[in-house]
């Protein structure tokens, strides 16, 4: 079979290499081709020859409304290239992985031409934009969630989808940093051996500015503290970024502040307490098992329009999944160097608060299944292509 894969994130890069592997155990001759980043290139490098990447996540990352707006031009062109090419290709199926400003468009485009589509973690039409609902009924053949609470939603809706658990599981389950010892990450990361605060900034351009100058300030103020003088701060770059992106930020603050890239899950495991963008890492530090604390701004003019179309009471995905305040979020102007000083010595300090987040992580991970998500999408995936017209 032939799949056209398109993720526009990191996140999705991640959710997307695992369904790649999932679809070669299952077809070891399918022949794949995709956007996406590097992990989904190393697993496509594994099992075919050639280039299936046709364009990386980076070339398309902008964050928030009038980034958008600066940017459509650029992305009309992107799309029209998509389109080309997946005429092109003629595959099976076109999978989209979230990135729905995008990946909409192209569902329709793909169901008018007459190819499958598939929708690979839903859209996050619960939170806003419920009018989508409509375009995933018009231009979807099958939608593939990943949270248990969406099932519901869907259900009430009444979209056509699949649940087999969340891939998170297998990627974090799987991955060394789960296994390695804090003495063996600390020697091969070159960084010394203190007590740190990890800090995930995001990904994108817009969310680094806007987060690192308060994560600095932070840091500032909790090393004047005597108890926290020893500690250091470990920024796991993301991995669509270079070190230029955090440089103006640490500038002054190289003795205590460190950036590794590639290291997410090991930064997050070592680690006293984080700091968090909301996204998919804050849900990684859930089934990690590190307590964190959760961050969210923007320009003015993006918050703005989130804030009035915003429908969850959290924005943290494990929050929603507990369905209470696991652990804080602090929203625009709640997220300042005091508040997080206060909540850090919290996690670190309160015993019975760290605890109890840990204990709500737990049932956090119930609920998002077993292992063997991936595999079984994949499987399902083919099954639906298989079904008798």
């Amino acid at each position: 079979m032939k799949w056209y894969i398109i993720a526009g994130e990191a996140s999705g890069d991640l959710h997307g290499s695992n369904l790649m592997r999932g679809l070669y155990a299952k077809d070891p001759e399918c022949d794949i081709r995709f956007w996406g980043g590097s992990l989904m290139d190393s697993v496509y490098k594994e099992h075919q020859s050639g280039n299936g990447l046709v364009e990386d996540y980076k070339a398309g990352a902008v964050m928030g409304f009038s980034q958008i707006f600066l940017h459509l031009r650029k992305f009309a062109g992107r799309f029209g290239d998509c389109c080309k090419d997946i005429v092109a290709w003629n595959p099976d199926a076109v999978v989209l992985i979230d990135y729905p400003g995008f990946n909409f468009r192209v569902a329709e485009f793909a169901h008018k031409r007459g190819f499958k589509v598939f929708y690979y973690i839903a859209p996050k039409v619960w939170a806003s934009r419920e009018s989508r609902v409509k375009k995933l009924k018009a231009w979807v053949d099958k939608l593939f969630i990943v949270f248990p609470f969406e099932k519901e939603y869907f259900s009430r809706k009444g979209v056509s989808f699949i649940y087999k658990g969340n891939p998170l599981i297998d990627a974090i389950d799987s991955s060394p940093a789960l296994s390695e010892d804090r003495e063996t990450f600390f020697s091969r990361s070159g960084i010394p051996d203190r007590p740190f605060i990890s800090l995930l900034a995001g990904s994108r351009g817009g969310e680094i500015s806007f987060m690192m100058p308060v994560m600095m300030d932070f840091a500032d103020r909790l090393r004047a503290i005597p108890a926290y003088s020893g500690y250091h701060f470990i920024i796991a770059g993301a991995p669509s970024r270079s070190m230029d992106d955090y440089l103006p930020y640490i500038k002054g603050r190289e003795g205590y502040v460190h950036v590794v890239f590639g290291e997410a899950y090991a930064v997050m495991r070592h680690s006293e307490a984080a700091v968090i963008n909301s996204g998919t890492a804050s849900l990684e530090a859930c089934l990690i098992g590190t307590p964190q604390v959760v961050g969210y701004g923007s320009h003015s003019f993006n918050y703005t329009i989130a804030k009035h179309i915003l429908k969850v009471d959290f924005i943290s995905l494990g929050n929603l999944i507990l369905g209470k305040k696991a652990f804080r979020e602090l929203l625009q102007y709640y997220f300042t160097p005091e508040n997080l000083v206060m909540e850090v010595r919290r996690l670190i300090e309160d015993e019975e608060y760290r605890s109890g987040m840990l204990a709500d992580y737990a049932r956090i991970r119930d609920a998002l299944g077993s292992k063997g998500a991936s595999e079984a999408v994949a499987k399902a995936m083919i099954e639906e292509i298989e079904k008798p017209s």
